[in-house]
């Protein structure tokens, strides 16, 4: 097999992706997914919500809500960023600005607060809000 040349594009395989967020109440969680229009396969464990709580975005990526308490146990004990603090944004990638919409709206009548009502950027139309737990979110509609 020979090396690629410097620069070049590497061809890997295509990984499903999973994005794992500490959550303070699952059923909360679960409720703000519904909310949204997204699926949560699964079996239901005692407390009505799947087990383990994995929010499908699409075939290859999804959401995974972990009990705050359980979170330190797969990170290993690496410390959780404070409420109000993002280290990331879920951005979601839809086909026109009625979606980001709906969107957006769904999200506040789900429990989240809105941080960015939708609206024109240079970059595209968008608007971002947080989930129940504070994460981050965007509903974007991108510039071609």
């Amino acid at each position: 097999m020979s090396t690629p040349a410097p620069g070049s594009l590497i061809a890997v395989p295509s990984y499903d992706v999973v994005l794992a967020l500490p959550t303070a109440d699952r059923a909360r969680a679960h409720a703000f997914a519904q909310g949204l229009g997204l699926e949560t396969p699964g079996e239901l464990a005692d407390d009505g919500v799947p087990e383990p709580l994995r929010v499908r975005l699409n075939e290859q990526t999804a959401v995974m809500y972990v009990p705050t308490g359980g979170f330190g146990w797969v990170t290993a004990g690496r410390p959780t960023a404070d409420a109000g603090t993002s280290e990331c944004l879920i951005s979601l990638q839809v086909g026109s600005t009625a979606e980001v919409d709906d969107l957006v709206g769904r999200a506040e009548a789900a429990g989240g607060h809105v941080v960015s009502g939708p609206e024109q950027k240079q970059w595209g139309y968008t608007g971002t809000f947080t989930d129940p737990d504070g994460h981050l979110w965007e509903a974007i509609v991108s510039e071609i």
